[in-house]
């Protein structure tokens, strides 16, 4: 199935009325918005690094009220145990039998607060839910819902009380970004009290709606031509100079699907080598792993992703198209 130029329009303008609606609780983070809405449209999860008290859990808030979804937030702290994040079976003596408590896993959208404070062993709790959507308990397997969205924030690295994310938990997350302190004129519209309380936003659509959105998205067109791009692309962070480990095939496909999802929310059927590059360090640079040679020279995983798409020439529009 080929997504049609009726649909692509009808999903344009879907999209750009849910980032509307959550930056009306967001100020000046329009970008951001887009970038999360687009891996909730993907199948996808993101990882927002940023310092306390810009806005983090307004906008996962803001979203599952656009979408009609539940939302919940766990605080990660370092004596939380897997079972408070998936939930636990417990014994009711009345009745006999082990009854199942979900844990707040079981939502649309979840803001995983600090996901670094957490032990590697609670942060594991995570791996299956993030790429099946289900968690296995006491071998029962349980679907969390569609659709389902893991926002996570992460504490810079160099405060205490932190652990580095494992590599297979950062690949499991399809962006990373940051939504940093808003502009001067945000700021001066923020402390005049133009920010709308999540209470009282309207719903948009309802998350049936949002996995029909998805199948569209998947439905989009992506030539054999930008897919060799985006293998190309691939391709070179692994033997960048800098690079001890490039992106994975999980990656490229995470690029794809983005990618997919960014044209149809251009209102587009088809996929450019422009989407690719749009997103590209969003999608790609935190699954880079440096030389430590080239961390201590001041090298950042984004600048690497950069110099990639400088140094890879794209398909020509007409190629691609």
């Amino acid at each position: 199935m080929t997504i049609t130029a009726e649909q692509a329009t009808w999903f344009a303008q879907t999209f750009s009325q849910l980032a509307d609606n959550v930056e009306r609780s967001v100020l000046g983070k329009r970008h951001v918005v887009e970038l999360v809405l687009t891996a909730m449209l993907s199948d996808g999860h993101v990882l927002l690094e940023d310092v306390p008290g810009t806005g983090k859990t307004s906008v996962a808030r803001a979203l599952a009220q656009s979408v009609q979804g539940t939302n919940t937030r766990i605080q990660f702290t370092p004596d939380l145990l897997p079972g408070d994040i998936t939930g636990i079976t417990v014994y009711d003596q009345k009745v006999g039998t082990f009854e199942f408590h979900a844990g707040p896993i079981f939502a649309n959208i979840v803001l995983a607060d600090e996901i670094n404070r957490a032990s590697p062993k609670t942060q594991s709790a995570l791996l299956e839910v993030m790429e099946e959507g289900h968690v296995t308990i006491d071998g029962v397997t349980r679907p969390v819902g569609v659709p389902f969205l893991v926002l996570a924030t992460q504490n810079p690295i160099e405060q205490a009380g932190t652990y580095r994310l494992p590599e297979a938990q950062l690949d499991r997350f399809m962006m990373r970004t940051s939504l940093g302190y808003p502009d001067h004129a945000a700021t001066v519209r923020i402390l005049d009290g133009a920010a709308v309380a999540t209470a009282e936003l309207a719903p948009i659509i309802t998350p049936q709606a949002m996995v029909g959105m998805a199948d569209l998205a998947a439905a989009v067109y992506v030539d054999a031509l930008v897919l060799d791009y985006i293998a190309r692309i691939v391709d070179a962070t692994r033997s960048a100079d800098e690079v001890r480990l490039g992106v994975s095939i999980r990656g490229a496909i995470a690029l794809t699907r983005a990618s997919r999802t960014r044209a149809a929310a251009q209102g587009r059927t088809y996929v450019t080598p422009d989407d690719v590059k749009t997103l590209a360090v969003s999608v790609l640079s935190h699954r880079l792993i440096l030389q430590p040679e080239a961390e201590f020279d001041g090298v950042t995983q984004e600048a690497v992703v950069g110099q990639v798409l400088l140094d890879v020439a794209p398909p020509s529009r007409r190629e691609a198209v």
